[in-house]
């Protein structure tokens, strides 16, 4: 009766499966973002430097710059389902050794190990990002779901870096950190065994890449399109400028509410609620926002470096914290919006290498932002809040440039 009742269970997520995987990942997201945070309130604790706490976040963006091509190019040519599955198996492991850092060692090795953790996680991510993306076109029935479901893993995402943060910040001031650490771990099993037992994917639709010079990342940004060529290079500057606030979230929690690690989950929670209204926004806009690329990356540019402004004037803690509203919905409908526009757009057999492409841009664009927010923090006179202010005015720069020149792009 139970091995009954168990198959009919499976029958009725398998039958849901596009709701079974979305939410996986979200609890995947949640664990992720709760270790994140443990991770990054105990660099702030040890050293209370700020190149400290990029580099954390440097260890999981900038490995994209290096392995993102390798990644489209392997997806593309082996298929994204087995690329996705070696790849969750990959983020389990990495995150098991930031685990049992804090129990086993201190100190210097103690900081070393949670750097090698998050950079392993990074590694891994990317190919687990890069194919996922591809992946999901094969769990939809009908070529026009795949934008608005595309859009819910941003919604998805940004739910758990809601809930993770203070989650970790609760676990860390309750039990310490290694049980923050130990969730993140546990979280990366539920990706896995929905793809093992529960996704029945339409496999076949998969185009693969054939091995050879034909099957690089060069190609892929070569026959891709002048306008999605663009659209990468453009998020890249934004990202260069304006998403370095996932490195400094700690430093920036700290200036606006006090050492503790439940200010630091207050101030991610914030930004998260701002990315989840721009995310469903983006969601319910899918088919539109897709086809006029230039207004919605000047636009979400313009929106995050106005509120970088905002945020530069110390007007008081309620305006501080909605201008951190302000910053999470507009770098989260940049990401989401890109790798919305250049999945919809790009042929079936270039998308894996496309995904690749786009991490290139945003996360690595965002890694190198984070050393750079990190350097004008420790060299400006006024500190962070003079960094907000320099990069702020690049960003609201290159979004007014942004809708001047490319407002009127539309894609078919």
């Amino acid at each position: 009766m139970i091995q009954r009742g168990l198959k009919r269970l499976q029958g009725r997520l398998t039958r849901h499966q596009r709701t079974t995987f979305l939410l996986a990942s979200g609890v995947s997201t949640a664990g992720s973002f709760a270790g994140l945070t443990a991770k990054g309130w105990l660099l702030m604790e040890g050293a209370e430097n700020p190149f400290l706490l990029a580099l954390n976040f440097a260890m999981l963006t900038l490995p994209t710059l290096v392995v993102s091509g390798p990644a489209g190019v392997l997806t593309d040519r082996l298929g994204s389902e087995r690329v996705l599955i070696r790849a969750q198996w990959a983020l389990l492991v990495a995150a098991v050794l930031g685990a049992i850092a804090i129990p086993l060692t201190v100190g210097p090795q103690q900081d070393v190990l949670l750097l090698l953790s998050t950079l392993g996680i990074g590694v891994a991510s990317t190919y687990e990002l890069t194919a996922r993306n591809k992946y999901v076109a094969l769990l939809v029935d009908e070529p026009e779901q795949l934008g608005p479901y595309l859009a819910s893993f941003s919604v998805i995402f940004n739910v758990g870096k809601l809930v993770g943060p203070p989650l970790g910040g609760l676990l860390l001031a309750a039990t310490g950190p290694t049980l923050a650490l130990s969730l993140d771990a546990t979280t990366y099993l539920f990706p896995i065994l929905t793809l093992l037992w529960l996704m029945a994917p339409h496999r076949e639709r998969e185009r693969r890449s054939e091995k050879g010079q034909a099957s690089n990342l060069f190609t892929a940004w070569r026959d891709c399109g002048e306008r999605l060529r663009h659209v990468l290079s453009f998020t890249a500057a934004a990202c260069l400028v304006g998403f370095f606030h996932p490195g400094l979230a700690p430093l920036m929690a700290l200036e606006l509410l006090g050492p503790s690690p439940m200010a630091l989950g207050l101030f991610t929670s914030v930004l998260a609620c701002g990315s989840i209204c721009g995310g469903v926004l983006l969601q319910r806009n899918a088919a539109a926002v897709s086809r006029r690329p230039g207004w919605l990356l000047g636009s979400t540019t313009l929106l995050t470096a106005l509120a970088q402004l905002g945020l530069s004037s110390q007007a008081g803690l309620a305006w501080s914290l909605a201008m951190a509203f302000l910053i999470g919905a507009g770098t989260a409908s940049l990401l989401a919006g890109t790798n919305l526009i250049i999945q919809v757009h790009a042929p079936q057999v270039l998308r894996g290498r496309m995904a690749g492409l786009g991490q290139i841009a945003f996360l690595g664009g965002g890694g190198l932002s984070g050393l750079a927010a990190a350097f004008l923090t420790e060299t400006l006179p006024g500190g962070l809040w003079s960094c907000l202010a320099v990069l702020g005015s690049l960003g609201a720069a290159l979004g007014i440039w942004e809708l001047l020149r490319h407002r009127t792009m539309r894609l078919s």
